[in-house]
């Protein structure tokens, strides 16, 4: 009897699961749906909008209000207009004097035709609706003529205002009306990691516009210039580029486009820029004075490290090495001897080479600053005159004194210029 029901209960099971599974295929929306069958559309990720960092006040004009930009596309179309082309004609030898003699051209035919001349390619920025311009000293260095093109075709011939080969900087002046201006970024605040973009003529084929990040801050001992704190970016930089604009997702002007590292002559991923606060300074001492003064001191340094601290007998581990002092100059009329280790000038902590050159370059000729020094084993002060730099050349004689224990000098990177 049992046999019977079971035999019956399983068939009403097998018939119930094969109507079950015929309506699901077929007709799934007569079934009724439970929570745990139903599937929920996830929220949308949030969309993260960075914000939006007031405009620095470019040269000649007043702070521009907060911008909130949304992509690099409206960085590159406001900066890209204010970046213009430069040919720097020079030329390679005089014109000989007896070239308009029709004797001489009887007798040597072609030897009176000008002279020819080398063109250089780079680029450069607008930073004043006077018509100020930025670009780098290399760039323009020894150019009998220059002509800028702007971004909408119009051409004109600039003027040279001056140049610091100390930070490969130059400052051109173009008269045109209707000029577009960049704004200056704002330095401080630019971070390892920032995207930025670089814009300039490469190779001459027309205004480019590459994209990267900030890779580093405060690149120096490239012996590319005196005066180095650069701004080391992946964006691809080329011959041509130099002088061009930096610019972050704002479009504002955080450097100058300088140089690159490279074994072929193109990018690799390294390349160089001057932050744009050291180009702004140096800007406005070539417009207001003609050039850039800078303090000196007239001392050899060279970067403290623990192994010699060690074997000089020192008890601090960081500093500048004074390994040589210039008889006449203010450091030895202030009292420095080599060998003593420069820890503080002015307020300012000083641990290498690079930050005792900045902050020294930065003191105003003629005025007093105290130099924090240590001696052996005793700390003291000295108070030192500072001259212009420039000025103190052939001073007098460089006394060195040799260490207890040869060290070697730190390497140099030597990367080409862009153009």
């Amino acid at each position: 009897m049992w046999r019977r029901h079971w035999l019956l209960f399983s068939q009403a099971v097998t018939v119930a699961l094969g109507v079950l599974f015929v309506v699901g295929t077929l007709k799934p929306e007569w079934l009724p749906r439970t929570g745990r069958d139903s599937v929920a559309a996830l929220p949308p990720a949030p969309t993260f909008v960075p914000p939006a960092r007031p405009l620095a006040a470019a040269a000649g004009g007043a702070a521009s209000a907060p911008v909130a930009v949304a992509g690099l596309a409206q960085a590159a179309r406001r900066a890209a207009p204010t970046v213009v082309s430069i040919m720097a004609s020079k030329t390679s030898r005089a014109a000989n004097p007896h070239a308009e003699d029709p004797r001489f051209r009887f007798f040597f035919e072609g030897q009176g035709r000008p002279p020819p001349s080398q063109t250089g390619l780079g680029s450069g920025v607008i930073v004043s609706i006077e018509g100020y311009l930025l670009t780098n000293n290399h760039v323009v260095d020894g150019a009998s003529e220059i002509e800028v093109q702007l971004a909408d075709g119009r051409q004109a011939q600039a003027r040279l205002i001056g140049t610091d080969p100390e930070t490969d900087l130059a400052v051109l002046k173009i008269d045109l009306e209707r000029l577009p201006v960049i704004a200056f970024g704002d330095m401080p605040a630019l971070q390892v990691g920032d995207p930025v973009l670089a814009i300039g003529n490469p190779f001459n084929v027309g205004q480019t516009v590459t994209s990267g990040i900030v890779s580093a801050l405060g690149r120096n001992r490239l012996g590319l210039s005196t005066f180095e704190n650069f701004i080391q970016t992946d964006a691809a930089i080329n011959p041509g580029n130099s002088g061009g604009a930096l610019v972050d997702a704002q479009g504002n002007l955080i450097g100058i486009n300088t140089a690159i590292f490279s074994r072929s002559g193109g990018s690799l991923g390294i390349g160089f820029a001057i932050p744009v606060d050291t180009a702004r300074q140096v800007m406005e001492s070539l417009v207001r004075d003609g050039q850039v003064r800078r303090g000196w001191i007239g001392v050899e340094p060279r970067d403290l490290t623990p192994e010699v601290a060690e074997s000089l007998g020192l008890p601090v581990r960081q500093g500048v090495l004074i390994t040589g002092v210039l008889a006449g100059g203010p450091a030895a009329k202030a009292g420095l001897r080599p060998g003593d280790v420069v820890l503080r000038v002015g307020s300012k902590d000083v641990v290498n080479t690079a930050e005792l050159l900045a902050a020294v370059a930065a003191l105003q000729p003629d005025s007093e600053t105290t130099l924090g020094l240590q001696r052996g084993d005793r700390p003291l002060d000295a108070m030192v005159t500072v001259r212009t730099r420039g000025a103190g050349a052939g001073a007098g004689r460089l006394r060195r004194r040799v260490s207890r224990r040869p060290w070697p000098r730190p390497p140099r990177l030597r990367a080409p210029w862009c153009s």
